[in-house]
């Protein structure tokens, strides 16, 4: 008898363990991650869009060593939540932070990038990919700068 209620006591934590819809970062719903293409590839609705204010930043001349960062602003401008799942650099001195909970349509939001010029000079340009539940899926921004090698390096060198 005790073995009976035992079981259906684990069975029921594990049934209302499942049936809960949000994940634990960030709360998002499982209602936020749609895929608004039907089988032959047609949008069935708008869902959600990205709009970034820039989508390549120069920071110009900068000086060998030197941590730059740069807030690329975007807006949703689609009819549901934005999602971004993930976002990464071309390199490991290109360091995007991005909003971990959903942006509601009309909102805006941010990506953060910081950029390590150590041991870099001359032109450089890096790209940063950013996943959402967008169509099309992946984004990309990019910055640009031309590193400046001081003297005293290039004498060292």
């Amino acid at each position: 008898m005790f073995r009976k209620l035992g079981f259906i006591a684990v069975l029921m934590t594990l049934l209302v363990s499942c049936s809960n819809d949000k994940k634990e970062n960030g709360g998002i719903s499982t209602n936020d991650v749609t895929n608004s293409a039907s089988a032959d590839g047609k949008s069935t609705s708008k869902g959600p869009d990205i709009k970034f204010e820039e989508e390549v930043h120069d920071f110009g001349r900068i000086t060998q060593g030197e941590k730059v960062s740069f807030a690329f602003k975007f807006k949703n401008t689609g009819s549901t939540n934005l999602i971004i799942s993930a976002a990464a650099g071309s390199c490991g001195c290109t360091v995007p932070e991005w909003p971990k909970e959903p942006i509601l349509p009309g909102k805006e939001g941010k990506v953060n990038v910081i950029f390590s010029s150590e041991g870099k000079s001359g032109i450089q340009e890096k790209s940063i990919t950013i996943i959402t539940n967008c169509e099309p899926s992946t984004r990309i921004v990019k910055i640009k700068t031309d590193i400046i090698v001081p003297e005293t390096l290039k004498e060292e060198s």
